[in-house]
């Protein structure tokens, strides 16, 4: 795969679902998981291009994940 972007929503939730498969994302900050996301091999975008929604997004998609 190229590259990660914040659009990226459902790879980087599942990477997220693979890295840290003890933790339930729906107790995570989402302070937290900007910061996973930016530690995640392949991730190369601009911090400040991240929001709630953007946050939110990837969330949801690792509590899909994690079913």
């Amino acid at each position: 795969m190229d590259e990660l972007k914040w659009r990226d929503t459902q790879e980087i939730a599942i990477q997220l679902y693979d890295a840290h498969p003890d933790v339930d994302p729906r107790y995570l900050r989402f302070t937290d998981l900007h910061a996973w996301v930016m530690e995640l091999d392949g991730f190369n975008d601009d911090p400040n291009k991240s929001n709630e929604k953007i946050l939110e997004a990837i969330q949801l998609a690792w509590m899909a994940e994690a079913e």
